[in-house]
C-alpha cells in the first residue's frame, strides 16, 4: 500500500493522482453536510418558524467536525508516516489515541454546549418566537454530535490505511437511512423537529456500528484497542500540527454562520430561515473544494520535501485549473436555479424573497474560492504554517467577521446577504501576492536545484 502510495504521489499524471486522493474526501464531506440539507427539506414541511428552529442548530455540528477533523487528518496524515516505516504497533497506538480522544473531546464539548444551551442558541441568534423549537431539535442533535465526530476521526484513519472505501460506504448508508426515517418520524409519527434530530442520530449510530465491524474484522489493517490508549505529548504534537489548523477554520466557520444567524435575527424569522437555507446549499458546493485540496495537500507536501518542485507547481496549477471549473459551473447553477432550489425548501414568500438573493450572492464570488484555498493548502502543504492558517482564516474569519458585525449596521438586511460575496472579494485579493511570492520561491529552488544539478 505504502509504495503504491509513494509512487503515485512521485510519478502518476497530476490530474490523476489529485482526484485519486481528494475524491474520496469529497464525497465524504457532501454526504456529511446532506444530513443538514435533508433535514432542512423535510422541516420545511412545517413552516418557517421549524426552518429557522433548526438553522441555528446548524454551527453546532462544525464544532464536532472540527474536532473529529483535528484529531482524524491530523491522526491520519502521522499514521501513513508510520506505516510507510513499517511501524504498525504505533500506528495502531495513534489511531486509538485519536480515536478516544475525539470522543472524550466530543462528550465534554456535549456537556458544555447542555449546561449552556439558552446563551449559545441566543448567540447563534434564535428567538425567543423559535426557542423552545431550537432547544427541542438541538438537544438530540448534540448527542448525534458526540458520534459525527467519531464517524469523522475513525473514517480517516480507515483512509489512511488505504481503506477509503467503508468510509464511504458507512457515510452512503448512514445518509440513505437519514432520508427513509426523516418523513417517518418528522410526519408520521408527528415527532417534528425532534423527529429530524432522532434520524439524524440513529443514522449516525448505523455509520459507527458499520465503521466498528471493519474494524473488529480481519480485513483491516490497524487495530483500534482499549489498551492502546497510551497518548504522549510527541504523539498530540504530530496530530495537531496537522489538525489544528481544519479546527480553527471550523470554529471560525461556526462564528461566522452564528453572526449571520445572529444578524438575520433582527428581521425575524423567515431571514433567519432564508439564510440557514443559503448556508446549506453554498456549504455543498465548499466542501467540494475541502474535499478535493485533501488531494493537493499530500502532493504537493511530499514533493515539496522530494525537491521535485516542477511538480509542486503542477500540481497547484491543476488543482486552480479543476477547482476552478467547479466553482464557475457551480455558481451558474446556483445562480440561474436559485428560485427553483428556494423552493425545495417550502413556499413562504418571505422566506423566499430573501433566500433567492441570498443565494446568488453567496455564490457570485464563489468563483474565486479554488484559487483561495488553493494557496492556503499550499502553504501548509509545504510547511509555511503561519501564511497557511492566515490565508485559511481569512475567508470567513478575519475579513468576514467584521464585515458581518459591520455591514449590517449600515446596509440593513443587505448587509447580512452580501457580507459573504463582499468577503471573497478581499481574501482574493489578499490572496495574490501570496501566490506571486510562493511561485517565486518554487523558481528559486527549482533554478538553486539545477545549479547544484550542474555542479555535480
Amino acid at each position: 500500500m505504502n509504495e503504491n502510495r509513494i509512487k503515485m504521489l512521485r510519478e502518476e499524471n497530476i490530474n490523476k493522482a489529485l482526484f485519486k486522493l481528494g475524491i474520496p474526501m469529497v464525497i465524504s464531506l457532501l454526504v456529511a453536510a446532506l444530513y443538514n440539507v435533508v433535514d432542512t427539506y423535510f422541516v420545511s414541511g412545517l413552516g418557517k418558524q421549524a426552518v429557522a428552529a433548526v438553522s441555528v442548530a446548524f454551527p453546532i455540528q462544525l464544532i464536532f467536525l472540527g474536532i473529529g477533523l483535528t484529531f482524524g487528518a491530523g491522526a491520519g496524515s502521522y499514521i501513513s508516516r508510520l506505516l510507510g516505516g513499517n511501524n504498525k504497533k504505533e500506528a495502531d497506538i495513534v489511531a486509538t489515541v485519536a480515536l478516544f480522544s475525539s470522543a472524550i473531546l466530543g462528550i465534554i464539548t456535549a456537556v458544555a454546549l447542555f449546561c449552556g444551551l439558552d446563551s449559545v442558541l441566543k448567540f447563534m441568534g434564535a428567538i425567543p418566537s423559535i426557542m423552545e423549537l431550537s432547544k427541542s431539535y438541538t438537544g438530540i442533535f448534540i448527542l448525534g454530535g458526540i458520534l459525527g465526530t467519531i464517524n469523522v476521526t475513525i473514517g480517516n484513519v480507515a483512509v489512511a490505511q488505504g481503506a477509503a472505501h467503508i468510509s464511504l460506504k458507512a457515510m452512503m448508508i448512514g445518509s440513505l437511512s437519514n432520508m427513509i426515517l426523516d418523513p417517518i418520524f418528522i410526519f408520521w409519527l408527528n415527532w417534528g423537529v425532534r423527529g429530524a434530530a432522532i434520524a439524524t442520530l440513529i443514522a449516525r449510530a448505523i455509520t459507527s456500528l458499520m465503521y466498528v465491524m471493519y474494524f473488529i474484522g480481519d480485513k483491516n489493517l490497524i487495530e483500534i484497542k482499549v489498551f492502546y490508549f497510551k497518548p504522549t505529548l510527541t504523539m498530540y504534537h504530530e496530530i495537531l500540527k496537522i489538525g489544528i489548523s481544519l479546527l480553527l477554520l471550523q470554529i471560525l466557520q461556526t462564528i461566522s454562520i452564528s453572526k449571520i444567524s445572529s444578524a438575520a435575527s433582527l428581521y425575524g424569522e423567515g431571514a433567519i430561515a432564508a439564510m440557514g437555507i443559503v448556508l446549506r446549499i453554498v456549504t455543498l458546493g465548499a466542501n467540494v473544494v475541502f474535499g478535493y485540496m485533501k488531494g493537493l495537500q499530500p502532493l504537493a507536501g511530499f514533493n515539496y520535501g522530494a525537491k521535485n518542485y516542477e511538480r509542486v507547481k503542477e500540481a497547484i496549477k491543476a488543482s486552480i485549473k479543476w477547482t476552478n471549473i467547479f466553482c464557475i459551473a457551480w455558481t451558474l447553477i446556483i445562480y440561474i436555479f436559485a428560485p427553483n432550489i428556494v423552493a425545495l425548501f417550502g413556499t413562504d414568500d418571505n422566506v423566499a424573497s430573501i433566500a433567492i438573493p441570498a443565494l446568488r450572492a453567496g455564490v457570485i464570488m464563489f468563483v474565486t474560492f479554488g484559487f483561495q484555498f488553493s494557496y492556503s493548502t499550499l502553504y501548509l502543504s509545504i510547511g509555511k504554517a503561519l501564511a497557511g492558517v492566515f490565508l485559511n482564516s481569512l475567508r470567513q474569519g478575519i475579513v468576514f467577521i467584521p464585515l458581518i458585525l459591520l455591514l449590517p449596521n449600515i446596509i440593513g438586511l443587505n448587509g447580512v446577504i452580501y457580507s459573504q460575496a463582499i468577503a471573497d472579494a478581499l481574501a482574493t485579493l489578499i490572496t495574490i501576492p501570496f501566490a506571486i511570492s510562493i511561485h517565486k520561491s518554487l523558481n528559486l529552488e527549482t533554478k538553486r536545484k539545477g545549479e547544484l544539478w550542474i555542479l555535480e
